[in-house]
């Protein structure tokens, strides 16, 4: 007899439909899965056997065949588990036919205990489009499934309390929609940092348009400080980007059933040692890197410098065309990777290149040496290049308190809108992705503007990527003040954020 039971897999990020298809034939004892499974799949026949004979169940002394269609796609991971035990158990006819619109996942314990898997949210989404309407997972996964609307989730914590509900004997109550706790603690915020009006201003505008931005200055002047508090002033995430972005981190295993829908925009700050995998993503199965974590929020790189060059390479194609494609033996994946890129570098190998008390004791040589590790092409793709200069003692020692991110955000919020309205009906979500055509529609310049914009591609040799750069900063300045065209103190403004002098000796 042969019995199908629908379940779900994952290729990247994206779910896709797996039919298990359980065969007990005649022959010698034996239990063979088919289908390109990989080693942790191969080994589930020693779990779904003993998780059968813990609930009570007679194993089948038979010739026992299961495939996972389609055969032509490779399967990791655990989560047939579940799917394998009830196909051998429906084929025995130990358990009624099971519902044409039911779909089940699941690792098994030996003693039938139902473990936690990976990925729950992409194959969940997947499953809804495929016309499933009961989807039965481990209960450590069932709040995340829930996030997937149009589905019924059934949170399953063992295999013999799955098997009383399939039987009519215990129903298994329905997982309720999961909803976001009050209260959600806050993050760092703009209020504790004193003085750097100037680099406030700089963040400010690189979260109203979600640019790029690099921090230059010497240590203890802000940067990393500064830096991990942008995403306080970072507009919400809409719904379709907290799932985006929470499916990436599922397939990761970094949601935990207490919170599984990122409700804030990630930050991501990973140590200058990764590799271009590491960044990128990949592996034997492509998994996401941290350009792909990042998806919708902030990749911080502290110490830009520091890094493998060939690990900053690979960020240049991700930031203009926010997605990723891997290609390995295995398959070729494409990961969604939309990340605003936010770095941070000493001027020199000592990091006091410039400062007032004169202790830096490199040359120019020197000097030019260290910043000539970050290519031209990378830099050139950083909109704004800002100079976070020693903060002053009067700074330090004022009692005013400076303005809090909500006060801050606000402005954030209010630029936002307007770009949401200029683009309503595309893609484009913010000023810094705006394409070609849309600059040419959205950035007319005056005479004035014209004037300042030539002169400064002239004398600082501008690229094309520059000049399209510095277009899109200026929009985004012009929202901020509430402009509707951009005027010659919006271009001047965002000129300055490309001072090449920075990196020079």
């Amino acid at each position: 007899m042969v019995t199908t039971i629908r379940s779900l897999g994952l290729t990247g990020v994206t779910g896709y439909e797996v039919t298990v298809e359980c065969a007990l034939s005649g022959g010698l004892p034996a239990f063979d899965v088919v289908g390109l499974p990989d080693a942790a799949v191969r080994e589930s026949r020693e779990r779904v056997r003993s998780a059968i004979k813990v609930c009570g169940a007679k194993f089948p002394v038979s010739r026992i065949t299961v495939n996972l269609a389609p055969a032509a796609l490779k399967k990791e991971g655990t989560v047939y588990d579940l799917p394998i035990f009830l196909g051998i158990l429906a084929a025995q006819e130990d358990i009624p036919p099971l519902p044409g619109d039911a779909a089940f996942l699941g690792e098994l314990s030996l003693t039938g205990t139902l473990r936690p898997v990976n990925g729950t949210l992409p194959m969940a989404m997947a499953a809804e489009r495929l016309g499933v309407r009961q989807l039965f997972v481990p209960a450590e996964n069932a709040a995340e499934a829930t996030l997937a609307q149009g589905l019924t989730v059934y949170p399953v914590s063992d295999a013999a309390q799955l098997l009383r509900h399939l039987r009519g004997e215990a129903a298994i109550p329905p997982a309720p929609p999961w909803q976001m706790e009050p209260g959600e603690a806050e993050g760092p915020d703009f209020a504790d940092v004193m003085g750097q009006e100037n680099v406030k201003r700089a963040m400010e505008i690189a979260a109203a348009g979600g640019h790029n931005i690099l921090l230059i200055g010497s240590p203890g002047a802000g940067k990393s400080m500064l830096a991990r508090r942008l995403p306080s002033i970072l507009p919400d995430m809409s719904r379709r980007e907290a799932l985006e972005a929470t499916e990436i981190w599922s397939v990761a295993g970094l949601t935990d059933s207490r919170r599984p829908l990122l409700t804030r925009r990630p930050f991501r700050s990973p140590h200058h040692a990764p590799t271009a995998v590491a960044m990128a993503g990949g592996g034997a199965f492509p998994r996401p890197g941290e350009i792909s974590l990042a998806h919708n929020g902030v990749l911080f790189l502290d110490e830009l410098p520091e890094f493998q060059k060939d690990a900053l390479e690979v960020l240049r194609q991700p930031m203009e065309d926010g997605e990723v494609t891997i290609t390995r033996a295995a398959g070729s994946v494409t990961l969604p990777s939309r990340f605003q890129l936010v770095c941070a570098m000493n001027p020199c190998r000592c990091g006091w290149y410039g400062h007032p008390s004169g202790r830096c004791r490199c040359t120019d040589q020197q000097v030019e040496r260290y910043v000539s590790r970050i290519s031209g092409p990378l830099l050139d793709r950083i909109d704004l290049h800002v100079q976070v200069p020693s903060v002053e003692f009067e700074a330090m020692r004022r009692r005013e308190t400076p303005e809090s991110s909500a006060v801050i955000r606000a402005r954030v919020n209010a630029a936002r809108a307007v770009q949401t309205r200029r683009f309503r009906g595309t893609d484009t979500a913010c000023n810094a992705h705006m394409s070609p055509a849309q600059v040419a529609a959205f950035c007319r310049l005056d005479g004035a503007g014209e004037q300042v914009l030539q002169r400064a591609f002239q004398r600082m040799g501008l690229t094309a990527r520059s000049h399209d750069r510095i277009l899109r900063v200026a929009r985004t300045i012009a929202d901020l003040d509430g402009a509707e065209t951009i005027s010659a103190a919006h271009i001047a403004e965002a000129v300055q954020y490309r001072n090449t002098d920075l990196f020079r000796g």
